[in-house]
């Protein structure tokens, strides 16, 4: 059986023969709950299989605590992958879920996220309740408790600390909505002692599978800023700041197969680590769903055999909107290596050395809009026009003029983006897919796409591709992404 279904939920069949087969393509997608027990699980469970009668299928985490249900402590539910489809979109839902994984309900009202979704603070949490089972604060409640579980039962951290950096600023509540949810004192999950590794931690993100991380770590290794970034063909690590207190991670896969990767962090501040693993879930795109992406994508004669070669092929994401944004300029009609020299070029003459290195070789952070609003950067080869298109979207940054707010839509992004001297639509796109990971980015333009997706025939102009491109809404940014991969000069020629 199932509580009352959900838009967001698969078909009720599909879910059974999920649950049934523990099909990993749908961790996360829905959580199975069993009125018996009073306990939910993701369809990966490897408890024994309940009755039928006695099972429930909601659409999220929350809905299933809201339902009476508390999370299962063998599958763990903290470790799913999360769902897509209401995070990447411009559905009211989707904006207000990024915003809510920004954290904006931890220091505003409910009022103020539905003002920046567009509606009324009922319209939001009539549409949360009809798609996710659960209103706004019953969501943002249930991912912070569920993060905490994670830091409890992986980490060594102190229950204040794991209280900060799950969003409650005092203990007290924090243990009272944590035995709640969990029907136990936050302290029970740390009857076993956890080891350390020196002063990181060490969590596991999950994904849904296929997930092609060797072609993912592939795009960013030969983009990798020597000083901010280390990339070789098992990990990637970085350095954050500040530069007082500055932070690293390393991110590799998780041994034995399990469909997760490993993230070493050590964060200085206990209220930065959900903030970091919300950024790295959306850079590495771990909540990606693979089948949902085919199902447009396959139906196209030019991406089905690139699809089927390759189909846990991701959108790399980057760390930081800025930095994005300055590599994208660079880039524009060059090579990835020109682009990368010139790059790291920056980061040498203006970005801010630390006194104590993160790591063997991360020593430096990008460069804030600040540093770069008024450099010269002639002076390390950047050309005119170019240092002053870098110097304009800093400026425009400082000012307010462009962000990277989470919930604005595609076509507001690239309209104020183009507005500025040096940015056309191919650059806003790019950076909209890979600083915003924007699933439907697509920057028509570019060569290689439109040699790539003609197939034997003549290059397709650039009007010609984007009408190609309308049957592969809403995910061309991975169109993009094998049509890059598919190239064999892309390595030299794809864009930074």
């Amino acid at each position: 059986m199932s509580a009352p279904h959900s838009p967001a939920l698969p078909a009720l069949h599909i879910c059974e023969q999920a649950r049934l087969s523990r099909d990993a393509r749908f961790d996360g997608l829905f959580f199975t709950a069993v009125s018996s027990t009073r306990i939910y699980c993701r369809p990966v469970c490897p408890a024994p299989t309940p009755n039928a009668a006695n099972v429930r299928y909601y659409a999220s985490a929350a809905a299933a605590e809201a339902a009476g249900f508390r999370p299962c402590l063998r599958c763990r539910p903290e470790l799913a992958p999360g769902n897509a489809l209401w995070r990447r979109g411009e559905h009211a839902v989707a904006r207000a879920l990024k915003l809510i994984d920004t954290g904006l309900l931890a220091e505003h009202s409910l009022a103020e996220l539905a003002a920046r979704a567009g509606l009324s603070a009922r319209q939001l949490r009539r549409l949360f309740v009809e798609h996710l089972g659960a209103p706004p604060i019953r969501v943002h409640t249930t991912n912070r408790l569920l993060f905490a579980k994670q830091l409890l039962t992986e980490t060594a951290l102190p229950v204040t600390e794991v209280a900060l950096a799950a969003g409650f600023g005092s203990l007290r509540r924090f243990n009272a909505a944590f035995a709640q949810a969990n029907r136990m004192p936050p302290r029970e999950l740390r009857q076993r002692p956890r080891t350390t590794t020196g002063d990181a931690l060490t969590l596991r993100l999950g994904y849904r599978p296929p997930y092609d991380f060797e072609a993912l770590l592939a795009f960013l290794r030969t983009r990798a800023l020597p000083g901010v970034e280390q990339v070789d063909e098992y990990r990637y690590a970085r350095v954050f700041g500040p530069a007082d207190a500055p932070g690293w991670l390393r991110l590799s896969a998780w041994p034995g197969g399990e469909h997760a990767l490993k993230l070493e962090l050590h964060c200085p501040q206990p209220i930065q680590l959900l903030p970091v693993v919300t950024r790295l879930r959306r850079m590495f795109d771990l909540d990606a769903d693979p089948r949902a992406i085919a199902a447009t994508l396959g139906a196209s004669g030019v991406l089905k055999p690139l699809l089927r070669k390759r189909p846990g092929l991701r959108l790399p994401g980057g760390w930081d909107g800025f930095e994005l944004a300055v590599r994208a300029v660079l880039g524009q009609q060059v090579s990835v290596a020109a682009a990368r020299t010139l790059a790291t070029r920056i980061v040498q003459r203006w970005g801010e050395p630390l006194r104590t290195p993160a790591l063997a070789g991360l020593e430096r952070l990008f460069p804030t809009p600040a540093q770069l609003a008024d450099a010269d950067l002639r002076e390390i080869g950047v050309t005119t026009a170019r240092a002053a298109s870098i110097r304009g979207v800093a400026r425009a940054l400082l000012d307010g003029h462009v962000d990277f707010r989470a919930e604005q839509s595609m076509d507001e992004f690239v309209a104020r983006w183009v507005a500025l001297p040096g940015i056309g639509d191919w650059t806003a796109h790019y950076i909209a897919m890979r600083a915003l990971s924007h699933p439907d980015a697509f920057p028509a333009a570019d060569l290689i796409l439109r040699r790539a997706a003609a197939g034997d025939g003549p290059e397709l102009s650039t009007k010609a591709l984007t009408v190609l491109a309308e049957a592969w809404r809403p995910w061309r940014a991975y169109a993009v992404m094998h049509l890059w991969r598919s190239s064999s000069d892309s390595a030299a020629k794809s864009p930074v």
